[in-house]
């Protein structure tokens, strides 16, 4: 796989969107790449990306507004 010059070596490969679900509710996640955070709606919460690996860690979490 190749990657362009404005993306990081780090960078969090979306197909790893396919395998992984919230660790509270167990549903489907979206990615947020400007907030670099994996959304469960249905949980309220947003999983951090580090380094490009989701830390998939409800005390790691951000509780989503609203």
């Amino acid at each position: 796989m190749t990657r362009d010059a404005n993306t990081p070596a780090t960078a969090f490969d979306k197909r790893m969107l396919e395998a992984l679900v919230c660790p509270l509710t167990q549903a489907r996640l979206s990615y947020d790449a400007e907030a670099q955070e994996l959304v469960s709606d249905k949980a309220g919460l947003a999983f951090p990306i580090r380094d490009g690996i989701p830390i998939m860690l409800i005390d790691e979490a951000r509780k989503l507004n609203g």
